[in-house]
Parts: structure tokens; C-alpha cells; sequence
């Protein structure tokens, strides 16, 4: 036995090192090279007869359009997932959910962890890039946190579901296999559902979407937010300014599209019109945060108004916490743009917050996040709307929800051709890696200059 364990052990190390080498000096090339492939893993499993209801409806670009979206944990599908997929191909559907919430590389360090029980300086670096935890330190204690989180997290909401589904009639087995699907789908912000309607199955029923909403929000903070609240539950006063910006950020975006939902859809009768209040506010909440990245809905998005439909396309687009499940450009992103312009605004030499000066290299990094999700989303809607010919709406909707990896869906993604489900893939694989991350591994080198050039204003505005 004890043999055993040193060679499985040796077989670890071996395969660690091998990673290491393969990482080399960018561990952003292995992180992509390394969801590709898993990518590439979960397209064949779901393109395998048995993951099809009907063997013979089998289609290559649905196939990859699932996985992609399963993997990315964004939620889009291109067919309904409850009658198109037999329960293996749900089971490889919430697998992909699972792998691509925790992250590949996370996995992985976490397993070089629990067999050598620390972890060098080069898998720190590695585990860094995954979690984005720039105290190398701390990355140790962060992944044990990830794995604790979540697994805690998705129990915990399972549990808290169970009773629900047992009293609305499933049997002991169905209610136990919801309660997991869901927890695993909120948590991760995946938005894949397995009833009739999705969401909207369950849009008179308190409960699940309290639950279902609390676990999505908790899980586009990020680790590295859940990972000093843990610490410091009781002592918010040494939380990082990471955490105050991304929970006093994410809190606004919140009540602001709560607001905002209300002024637009309370008379609407086909969305929230001719509801009583209780039900008209719950939903209007729980809407409220799914942008964040949940994807998840109780109502039709075709049915809202066209500014409905912007409010959720700016949500969308700034997405939820660094270093989360949820995509977007993020939520501190925008915190970095808006002190920064305040900042300017007064006539202050420094961006600060709580207390704190933000480094200018924080603001350059926030203004080419924004830059290079913009331009994606312009070029990803530029493509789309000529391959559909679809209202540009609902295009430009469906283009940010497969690039912030949301889930939420205009219905483009149900009836687009082949190419269209390619090109949304594509999106979701390029929301999901991000853009920095995207640069950083196709660039060789950073370029050092050891002299600055003159300076010079040029005039702005």
C-alpha cells in the first residue's frame, strides 16, 4: 500500500513538472492551452450517441456550442436542454459546469497540493494566474479556500433546495438531482436549466428563487472576496480595497437595475405587468441579478422593453467580481473607471477609495479591459447581425451574453445557423479566457524601455 502511494505520488511530481515545463515562462499560455483542450474533451463527449435523446438529431454544432458554453459556465444553448440531451449528456453538461467553475488550473494545483502538501514558487505563479491572487503567499491558502467554498456553497444550497422540491411533488431521487443541478448551476453562474420554460418553471415559487438568486450572488463575488470575508467576517474593517469596491460595486448594480426594472416593466403585461407586488418585486429582484452573469430568467428577454434590454446589455457587459465565475469586463473595472474619472474631475493627482491611492497601473489595466471588451462586442455584433439579419437589439443582446459569459438569452442562439453558434462560441471562449489574459499569452515578450520619451498634453475632449 505504501508503495503504491510513493509511486502514485512520483506520478504526481512527474506530471506537475511536465505542466511547469509546458507553462514556461507564460503560465497565461497554459491556462488557455489548457481550457481548449478541455473544451476540446467535452465536445467529443457530447457528440458521443448516447448523449443524445434521439441519436439520430445529432448535430456537430450544437455539440460544441453546449460544451463550450457548459465549460465557460455561461448558460446559452442552442436547444432545450431537458428533451434534447439524454441524462448522460446532462451529466456531462454539469461535469463541464463543475470543471469550468473551479477552473482547470485550480484544479490541478489543488491536486499537486493534497499529494505534496505545499506548493513551489512555480505553482504558486501558476495558481496566481488561475485565481488572480497576486500575493503568492496566499495562493495556498486561497485554493483550499476555493475547494471549502464551493463545496460548502453548492451543498449548502442543495440542502436548502431539497426540501423545496420534495414538497412540490418530486420523488426523493428527481428532488435530490435538481436540488444538485441547480446548486451547481447557480453557484458557478452557468444558467443552464432542466424544466420546461427554465426558470420561469419556478417564477411563483418564493423560495427556489431566493435561494437560487443568494447562491448566483455569492458566487460572481470572486474567491478572492470570499476568501478575505471568510478571514475577516467580523472585521470589515481589514477587508482589502478589492473586496469594499467589488461588494459596494456589486450592491449598486443591483439596486440600481432593480429600480430601473421596475420604472420599465411594471407595466408591461407580457413581462411584469398584471402581477401583485410581492410577486411583481421578487422577480423584479431576482432579474436584478442575474445580468451579473447568473442567466438564469423568469420572463422572456424579447418581451422587455428595448430599455430594459439596454439596462441589461450595460449589466451584462460589466459582469460580476475579478476572479470569479461571472464574466464581463468586471465590477472593479468599472469601480477603477469611475474613481479615476472622479478623480480627474476634481483635479486630483490620484484615484483613491476607503482610504486607499489606486495605482496607476490599475487605471491603464481597467481602460484596456474596457477597450478590448468593447471592441470584441462591436466586432462580435458586426459578424452576427450579418450572418442572422436579426434586429440589432437583440443581436447586440445575445453578442454580450455570449462574451460575459451570462446566459441570458434574446432567442438568437434557438434558431441561428451553424456559423452563428460558432461565432458565439468563439465570443464565449474569449469572455471566459479574458482579454488580458488572451494578450498576455500571444504576446512573446513585455516590452522594457530603459529611457522615457519627453512629455507632451495633447488636447482631450
Amino acid at each position: 500500500m505504501i508503495r503504491h502511494g510513493n509511486r502514485l505520488r512520483r506520478l504526481v511530481r512527474g506530471l506537475r513538472d511536465f505542466v511547469d515545463d509546458l507553462a514556461g515562462t507564460s503560465p497565461a499560455r497554459l491556462a488557455i492551452g489548457a481550457f481548449c483542450l478541455v473544451v476540446v474533451v467535452f465536445v467529443l463527449l457530447l457528440s458521443l450517441p448516447i448523449s443524445y435523446e434521439d441519436p439520430q438529431d445529432r448535430s456537430l454544432a450544437d455539440s460544441v456550442f453546449v460544451a463550450v458554453s457548459a465549460v465557460s459556465v455561461t448558460g446559452l444553448t442552442s436547444v432545450e436542454t431537458q428533451e434534447y440531451w439524454s441524462d448522460f449528456g446532462v451529466g456531462v453538461i454539469i461535469a463541464g459546469i463543475q470543471m469550468g467553475g473551479l477552473g482547470i488550473l485550480t484544479l490541478a494545483s489543488l491536486l499537486g497540493m493534497a499529494m505534496s502538501k505545499r506548493l513551489g514558487v512555480r505553482q504558486r505563479m501558476i495558481a496566481a494566474q488561475a485565481t488572480g491572487e497576486s500575493a503568492l503567499g496566499r495562493v495556498g491558502s486561497l485554493l483550499r479556500a476555493v475547494l471549502v467554498t464551493v463545496v460548502t456553497a453548492e451543498a449548502v444550497v442543495a440542502l436548502l433546495l431539497l426540501p423545496r422540491f420534495l414538497a412540490r411533488g418530486d420523488a426523493w431521487t428527481d428532488a435530490l438531482w435538481h436540488s444538485v443541478f441547480y446548486s451547481i448551476s447557480s453557484f458557478n453562474n452557468a444558467g443552464f436549466t432542466i424544466h420546461p420554460g427554465g426558470m420561469a418553471y419556478f417564477a411563483d415559487d418564493p423560495w427556489i428563487l431566493t435561494v437560487i438568486g443568494a447562491s448566483v450572488f455569492v458566487g460572481s463575488l470572486g474567491f478572492p472576496v470570499i476568501f478575505i470575508m471568510s478571514i475577516y467576517w467580523n472585521r470589515p474593517r481589514k477587508w482589502d480595497l478589492h473586496t469594499k469596491l467589488t461588494l459596494t460595486t456589486s450592491v449598486v448594480l443591483v439596486l440600481v437595475a432593480f429600480v430601473l426594472q421596475l420604472l420599465f416593466e411594471a407595466g408591461n403585461p407580457r413581462t411584469l405587468g398584471g402581477k401583485n407586488w410581492a410577486q411583481t418585486g421578487l422577480e423584479a429582484m431576482f432579474m436584478a441579478i442575474m445580468p451579473r452573469s447568473g442567466g438564469f430568467a423568469t420572463m422572456e428577454m424579447a418581451e422587455m422593453s428595448q430599455a430594459t434590454h439596454l439596462v441589461f446589455d450595460i449589466l451584462m457587459f460589466i459582469g460580476g467580481g475579478s476572479s470569479s465565475t461571472a464574466g464581463g469586463i468586471k465590477v472593479t473595472t468599472l469601480a477603477v473607471l469611475i474613481l479615476a474619472a472622479v478623480a480627474e474631475a476634481r483635479g486630483a493627482t490620484d484615484a483613491t477609495a476607503f482610504g486607499r491611492r489606486i495605482a496607476p497601473g490599475s487605471v491603464r489595466l481597467a481602460v484596456s479591459v474596457l477597450l478590448a471588451g468593447g471592441t470584441t462586442v462591436f466586432l462580435g455584433t458586426l459578424v452576427m447581425v450579418s450572418i442572422t439579419g436579426d434586429p440589432l437589439d437583440l443581436v447586440l443582446f445575445e453578442v454580450i451574453s455570449a462574451f460575459a459569459t451570462c446566459g441570458l438569452t434574446s432567442g438568437v442562439s434557438g434558431h441561428t445557423s451553424d456559423a452563428g453558434l460558432y461565432v458565439l462560441s468563439v465570443l464565449m471562449l474569449v469572455g471566459r479566457l479574458g482579454t488580458i489574459t488572451l494578450a498576455s499569452a500571444l504576446s512573446q515578450r513585455s516590452l522594457i524601455r530603459l529611457y522615457r520619451f519627453p512629455e507632451e498634453r495633447p488636447i482631450v475632449g
